[in-house]
Parts: C-alpha cells; structure tokens; sequence
C-alpha cells in the first residue's frame, strides 16, 4: 500500500502528508470500506449509510434476531442482525462526502472535455484523466464499476497535516484485501467471506491546478462480476440510488404521499415511527422497533429499524417445556422493514425500505386490534367521546366492521294490519312505552336503512308485539344462521318485560344475536307471527335446526311455519327449569348443582346419560319427583345423547346463555325505562363483536401450537379457527390410543370396531373406500361439523393423512365470512 503517490506534482511535495496506514490490506485509519455480510451471487445486501461514530449499538426488547459483525474503523463491533433478514448489514461511512443531500450525480460541468460524455453513457477511467473534485471521481469509477458488474469502496486517504485537504485517495473493488481472522470464533454465525484480495483499484492525487488526476488504474479482477440483474444490489449502486432518493426528496419538498421512500427525511426518530405505523395502520400491520445504533460520543440514535411484528422467528427455549399453556406462534420470518440514519444535514432519512410482506395482512376493519396502533385508536376514541363509556372503543371497533352500507328501504310496512292478533294482548305496555319504541326505530332505520323493525297490533289496534333486527344481526344471520336457538328465558321472570332472542354462535363458538322481540302475547298466533316476520327480515333463508323451550304452543306454531326444519328442545332451557323446579335441593347440599349439571351436558351416549340419571335420583332421593320423571320420558327431545343426528353447532354449553339474561333482567324490569334496556342490549352486543375482532385478530397474527409434525393437523390449523381446531386435535389426540379390533370387507364397504386402548365400549366406523367416505356410530360430526376420534383413526388406518373436504364445514373455518 503506497504513502504517497510517484507522479504527484510540485504542489503536492510543498504540502505535508499524512501517510500512518496500517499494514493490513482490509483494514485502514482513514479509509472507508464496505463491510461485507451475507452475499447472494457475490452481491452484498447493506441496509443503510450511517456515521462511523454512531458505532455503539443496542437491542430493544420483542426481537429474537441472532448478532453479527460490522467492521468500523478497523475494529469488530456487534450488530443485531434479524434471523428473518437475509443476514443485511449497515454500511458506514467515515466522511459521508458519497451521502450528503448537496452533492450532485449528474452535473459534471467544469470537469475536462473527456468527462462531457458522461451525460450520453459512462466513461473508462484511464492514467492521466483528470477531474475537477474527488468526488467526481469517485462517481465516475461507480459508474463505471456498477456497469461492470462489481462494487467499488474508498479504501485509503492522504489529507494534509495543514489544512486537511485530501492529497490522494484509493478506490478499491469491495472484494480487496481479506477479512482480519480475529474474533471469529465467538461469533454464533459468522458472515459469509466475500473478500479474495482482488487488486482492481483507481487511485487519483491532487495535482497544481487543483484538480484530480488518476495516477494508477488496475483492470483486473480475480472473481466473478455479478449479473446486470443484480446489479442494483451493489453497495456503492445503493450509495448512488440514495444520493439520488435525498435530492428528490428535497426537490420536492416536505410532501408525503404516505408510503416510504428510499432518501425520505424525517426531523426525529419518533417522526418517522409514527410516520411508519401510520403507513402501517393503512396497509394492514403492526410495527416493532426492532434495533438501534447509538453514538458513543453523545448517545443520540444513529440509526434504527423498524421492523413488521411477524419478522424474525421465535427462538427456541427449554424451559418451554415446562410450560403447559405455551404462546401462540407470531413470528414467521416476514422482512418488510424500514431503516433509518442520520445523515451530515441532521434528518433520518429513510436508507432501506422493504414493502413485501410474507403473510396476510389485516382488514382495515381489525386494524385497531393491532398493538402497534392500539395507542392511536385510543387517542381517536378518547377524541370522539361523549358520554365518557367505556365501552366507546369498541363500539369505534364495531363502526370501523359495518360492512353493511346505505341501502334502499325494504319496501315493508312494520306495522301491517293483515297481521293483527283477532283478539287483545294478554299483558299490557307502560303508558306512552309504544310511542317511545316507534320513535327510537325511525330513527335508527334513519342511520341505517337495513334496520328491520315490525310491530303487530291487537283486536284494539294496540301495539303488541314488537321485532327487531340490526344490520350487524342480519349479516350474522347471513354467515351463522344454520342453526337458530330461541331464548325465552325471560319468561320465568313474572316482573320482567317478555323478551325473546334468536341466538347462535359464530365460527369461535362465540355467542351472538340474530334478531329480537318483545311478545306482550305469548299465544300461537304471535308465536306465528314472530316466526313469519323472521324469515322475513332474514330475506327467506330459513335455518335447519331451531332451539327452542319446551312449550307446546311454540313447538305448534314452529311445525306451522317452520315444517321442514329440526326442532329439538334446548338442553340449556330444560336445565334451567330444572334449576327452578330443583332449588329447594340446593340447600345443604353442595354436590347436588355438579351432578345435575353432569347429567345435562356431560354425557354424549345414551347408557352413561341414563347411568347418571338414576344414579343422581338415588343419591338425592328424587325417584318420586313428577317433573323429573316427565323429563325423562321426553329426553329424546332434549338430552345430548339423543337427536345427534342433528346438526346443532354443538350449542348445549351452560355459558352460551348464561349471563346474558342475568345481565339483562335489571333493565328488563318495568320500573326501567324501555330506552335504557336498549341502550345497555347495545353495550352488550358491542362487547360480543369486539370479542370476535379479537378472536379475528388472534387468529390471524397467532398460529395455535400443534401437538407434532402432523400433516393433518397442519392442515387444519390452517383451515379452521383456533377453538375448532383445538377441538379437533383433542380428538386426533385421542385417537392415538384407538386400537383397531375387528375390520369386516364388503366390496368397496368397510366396517371397523374400534376403542380407546383398555376400555370395554366399542365404536362402528363405516368406511366407503371408493368416495372416501367414512361414518362413526357416535354422530359426532353429524351433531357438531368435526370429526370424532374413532372416524380420525379409521382415516388414518387408510393412510388418508388429509382431511377430506366434505368434513369441512365453512361455518368452523376461517372464511366463514368470506
């Protein structure tokens, strides 16, 4: 490596140079390099410029990226490095002359005449060119070495122990010189060897007129020159688009469209976080400060990288072992990322910026839910709020979801006098209780043209009964409407205004409510008419199960309106007249509400529920009860283990409907006015479709932990939604402890007897091997849409290691509202 260069003029020997370089051929005092890092065909991949002070870096929690080694100044420093990123390094720069927003890589006027070419392609530098400023120089040989297909670095510089001025530089191919051996083994993933002591070089010194001439030119290369379509990832390719990105972005001014760009400048690093996770917020994900460079002489950051919450991947821990209820996976290696540095006029500006995103991204509906945005929508609701309630994010949440637009009116008459009851209402409304409900109806159909309402007259053209149904109801209805549970609940409460509800679930298995009424006549005729102004409002769809209270005057006028639909009576309404007829057995003993309630929900086949039965009436004494007697006879109208044929969305569950008429009976009272119940029926259906934003949410940012490298599972893990696919591998689970007893061969028919590994009762699986076709005696998928254990073994024992498609039900799937 030479000091001074041999055919400098008499200019240069008047000055003193500096000449202290080090022996090393990688590494130099007063040089700027190319730090290498991961390569992909020979190309290096930097994700930033930064100042060679700010070499002092420091992690911020949530990230799991392994650490590699920059080089700065001659010395190894540790870096952060994203496991997700294809190992990208910073680049920095000693003297940020290539970086600055003044400097110009087009106008070259006041350079030779050899250089005017510039402007029609590139020039080969060659001995004895001579250029106004080193800088023009510099642009001249990338130019030339991009077009060739390397990467150059400024490798050594002579300046002046006078003024500083530089002397003579050296640019060398990024490829020079080799990686210094130390440190090498501590590293847990050392970066690839990108250095071959190639030789290729300019160098130019300062001549009596001021300008700079090329006094040594080296043309050959010992390695390979990348493709020209890779050659946009070149380090010192990247170094000219960024000086070019900063002179536009000044151009243009401070305007925003928006979306990041390569050169954008932002007054601090907090303006360009919120300027990230407002971009973030529009498109669909959340943001993670992922890693900083501080300087060591003031703290102030040098450069930062935000990063997409999905980026990098989680590590592995052995005490997750020990752990019974791990996290949900998050991470999957997602690179979109931007990268920040301050730059010579004091800005971040924007040095790396990748869009892509290697996973779904979320709906502006459940943007809200995300963590980096939680903060803002915080800030908007506490902005919008009025009466102080806490529930007003989540009713800006159920805002943000209304996907039903203004549409034209209906085109119905809510109240229709060809409906009305022949005779009058058995119970009479509070004084001026109808006019306040019609008022309240108008104006929500106001707001919402899609808000059905229908109100039925008596003998007196009194108002009587009384329906409604919301937008959101009616697009649950549209998804989640195969299966229909008819609450009246309310009706054993004698001080309570007479409200019913239409129920279901949602794909989570959460409730919600299709549509409502309040029936101040519980007659077959307003029974009648309820059912036929459903239908209505639901556009004729009809479900194919209905849950209803045992009464027979309902289940007459659901066999008159509803004739080709099963009717089974809820399991959770007989419990709970079970509760009323029972409570007297409530006190004294505390054992009596768990074997009641075991009888009710826990047994799924016919001899454990008739087991369980008699053993509670002999345990309490209960064998002369008429009721429970009654409800015996009849319990293949109501008991889990009959009727599973039917399919009922598993909807027999005690919290389906427990606590919602609890929470409702205080407002229900008549002492209550009726707007208030409204207004609290409201708070509560808020809260349900906030609960589905989350479970959304969860669902598409958290993958459920599977229980081994199972093909099927996989599948269904992407398939349905996280509770579904909790149950389905509870019963794969369970399946693994099946054994095959007998196996009967009838053409294409197989018929299996299986059971759980040293238990008495077997199960018979049917098996159709032409149409893959396969049915348990348990009714289990017939009763709830997922496979049971025994049909999960049999697939298995066929080598069928995919869940065929017609035991997918939509309803269980992540696009069941697709």
């Amino acid at each position: 490596m030479d000091g001074h260069e041999p055919d400098t003029s008499s200019y240069v020997q008047k000055e003193v140079v500096e000449n202290e370089l080090q022996a090393s051929p990688a590494v130099e005092p007063d040089v700027e390099q190319e730090h290498p890092g991961s390569e992909a065909s020979s190309v290096e991949k930097s994700l930033g410029f930064i100042q060679s002070e700010h070499d002092s870096q420091t992690r911020e929690a949530g990230s799991s990226n392994d650490r590699s080694r920059v080089e700065v100044d001659g010395e190894d420093c540790d870096s952060p490095k994203s496991s997700s990123v294809n190992q990208s390094e910073t680049h920095f720069e000693d003297d940020l002359e290539s970086q600055s927003p003044n400097v110009s890589l087009v106008d070259v006027s006041g350079s030779s005449d050899a250089l005017k070419e510039e402007e029609e392609g590139y020039v080969v530098p060659k001995v004895g060119m001579e250029f106004e400023t080193e800088d023009h120089a510099y642009k001249c040989y990338s130019r030339y070495a991009v077009l060739e297909g390397f990467s150059i670095r400024k490798d050594f510089v002579n300046k002046s122990r006078i003024n500083g001025d530089v002397v003579s530089r050296r640019y060398t191919c990024y490829r020079q010189g080799y990686r210094p051996p130390k440190h090498i083994a501590n590293v847990r993933k050392p970066r690839h060897e990108t250095r071959t002591g190639c030789l290729a070089h300019m160098t130019i010194a300062r001549q009596p007129n001021g300008k700079f001439r090329v006094t040594r030119f080296e043309t050959q290369h010992n390695h390979e020159f990348v493709t020209p379509s890779t050659a946009h990832m070149l380090p010192s390719q990247k170094r000219l688009t960024f000086a070019q990105a900063v002179e536009a972005d000044l151009a243009k001014g401070s305007g925003m469209d928006g979306v990041p760009k390569l050169g954008m400048g932002f007054d601090s690093e907090d303006h360009a976080y919120e300027f990230y996770n407002a971009y973030a917020g529009r498109v669909g994900f959340s943001v993670r400060k992922d890693y900083v460079n501080r300087s060591k002489i003031d703290g102030a950051v040098a450069s930062r990288r935000f990063t997409c919450f999905r980026e990098g991947f989680r590590q592995k821990d052995n005490r997750d072992l020990n752990v019974k209820r791990p996290r949900k996976e998050t991470r999957i290696g997602c690179m979109a990322q931007l990268v920040i540095s301050r730059q010579s006029d004091g800005k971040y500006r924007v040095t790396h910026f990748e869009e892509q995103h290697n996973h779904e991204l979320v709906a502006a509906c459940r943007v809200r839910t995300l963590r980096s945005q939680k903060r803002l929508a915080t800030a908007q609701v506490e902005g919008n709020g009025v009466d102080g309630s806490t529930t007003q994010p989540k009713l800006v949440s159920e805002l943000l979801c209304n996907r039903v637009g203004d549409q034209d009116a209906h085109g119905y008459q809510p109240i229709n006098s060809n409906s009305k009851l022949p005779f009058k209402q058995m119970r009479d409304m509070k004084e001026g209780e109808a006019e306040r409900l019609q008022q309240y109806f108008q104006s929500k159909q106001l707001k919402n043209p899609s808000f059905f309402y229908s109100m039925q007259l008596d003998a007196d053209d009194q108002i009587t009964n009384i329906f409604w149904a919301d937008a959101k109801m009616l697009m649950d209805y549209n998804d989640f409407g195969d299966v229909v549970c008819f609450d009246t609940t309310c009706r054993l409460y004698k001080d309570c205004r007479p409200f019913v509800a239409f129920i279901g679930v949602n794909h989570h298995k959460q409730m919600m409510v299709f549509s409502a009424a309040f029936l101040y006549d519980e007659t077959i005729e307003s029974y009648k008419w309820l059912f036929r102004t459903f239908i209505e409002a639901m556009s004729g769809k009809k479900p194919k199960t209905i849950l209803t209270d045992q009464d027979a005057v309902l289940a007459e006028a659901i066999d008159s309106v509803f004739p080709d639909i099963h009717h089974r009576i809820c399991v959770w309404h007989v419990y709970q007249h079970a509760l009323k007829q029972l409570n007297h057995m409530f006190v004294g003993s505390g054992s009596f509400i768990n074997d009641l309630s075991s009888c009710f929900f826990e047994h799924e086949e016919d001899e454990p529920f008739i087991n369980a039965w008699n053993g509670m009436l002999d345990a309490y004494g209960l064998w002369e009860n008429e009721w429970l007697h009654q409800m015996f006879k009849e319990r293949e109208k109501w008991a889990i283990a009959y009727g599973r044929h039917i399919f009922c969305a598993d909807i027999r569950s005690v919290q389906l409907c427990e606590g919602f008429t609890a929470s409702l009976r205080k407002y229900l009272k008549f002492d209550f006015d009726v707007l208030s119940f409204f207004k609290h029926l409201g708070k509560i259906l808020n809260d349900w479709h906030y609960k589905e934003l989350e479970a959304n949410y969860d669902m598409s940012q958290r993958l459920p932990i599977l229980m081994g490298d199972v093909i099927l599972l996989k599948q269904a893990r992407d398939i349905y939604t996280p509770k579904i696919f909790e149950l389905l591998q509870q019963e794969y689970e369970t399946s693994l402890n099946i054994v095959i007893n007998q196996c009967t061969e009838n053409g294409s028919m197989f018929e299996y007897k299986v059971s759980i590994y040293g238990q008495q009762q077997e199960y018979t699986v049917s098996f159709n091997s032409s149409e893959e076709i396969v049915a348990c005696e348990c009714k289990k998928f017939e009763f709830m849409g997922v496979l049971c254990s025994h049909a999960l073994k049999v697939l298995d024992f066929r080598n069928i290691k995919m869940l065929p498609s017609q035991y997918i039900l939509k309803r269980w799937t992540r696009d069941a509202r697709i």
